[in-house]
């Protein structure tokens, strides 16, 4: 069961520990921030950078509380959810390292519309709202490759809504199968996230049920094989080919 465990403490108040990592150090290339560090060198963006390590289930972003950090993966997995409904979760999307958590947060809303739980021990870089707005402004470079992120995400969120509500149950489940692969890639011949059913639920828009009987009548077609929790795609184009009329490739 996922604990919750919030970071709400500052950047300005918090100090600095033996494993916060400077930018330079970061193996992360496709960060925005270290795409742009030439640029952002003198920045307390970087400067004053913290590190934030989160244990498997910790939740570091709760849903409503008040925005002041954006947070970028240095390594790990998380998911982020929006509770629906008579308090059910939905799960956004999955993220990497090197990706960013918190952005929809980030501009003229005073609150995170998100939660977000760490899958696996994972390593934060948390940056406070005012330097990264202090950044934008005064480094153009900067300011836009963070409006082509934001462009993009925004593209794919459209896309995924207007597809999503043309799938089958069936459909989405495999879609979801495929955006995981694509997101987190294989390890052995395995999927290299660890989700349970119903988080598979949770991110396809249906029921627990419904992932179970549609991972039943995959696995007897021999198109997954499963594990436990582990779940390996054994014909990945076949999958591919089941929802092509959808043409849904834009989730990485």
């Amino acid at each position: 069961m996922y604990t919750a465990v919030v970071n709400t403490v500052s950047t300005s108040t918090r100090k600095r520990t033996s494993y916060d990592i400077s930018c330079n150090a970061c193996e992360n290339q496709n960060c925005l921030v270290k795409r742009n560090l030439a640029a952002l060198e003198n920045y307390k963006l970087t400067v004053e950078k913290n590190n934030l390590k989160c244990k498997k289930g910790q939740q570091f972003i709760m849903e409503g509380a008040p925005v002041n950090s954006l947070f970028f993966i240095m390594k790990g997995k998380v998911k982020v959810f929006r509770t629906g409904i008579n308090g059910r979760e939905q799960i956004v999307r999955f993220a990497k390292s090197g990706e960013i958590i918190g952005h929809r947060g980030f501009g003229t809303e005073e609150h995170y519309s998100i939660g977000a739980i760490a899958l696996e021990d994972t390593t934060l870089c948390y940056f406070s709202k005012n330097n990264l707005q202090q950044a934008l402004l005064s480094n153009p470079k900067f300011a836009y490759d963070f409006m082509l992120f934001y462009a993009n995400e925004l593209n794919r969120s459209e896309s995924k809504v207007k597809t999503i509500s043309q799938m089958t149950v069936r459909e989405r489940v495999i879609d979801t199968l495929l955006y995981i692969n694509r997101k987190f890639g294989d390890n052995k011949g395995f999927l290299d996230v660890f989700l349970s059913r119903r988080e598979y639920a949770e991110y396809a828009g249906t029921t627990e049920e419904q992932v179970i009987r549609v991972f039943s009548a995959l696995k007897k077609e021999n198109l997954i094989v499963t594990r436990g929790k582990k779940i390996g795609i054994v014909d990945l184009q076949l999958l591919k080919n089941e929802i092509s009329e959808h043409n849904f490739y834009l989730d990485s």
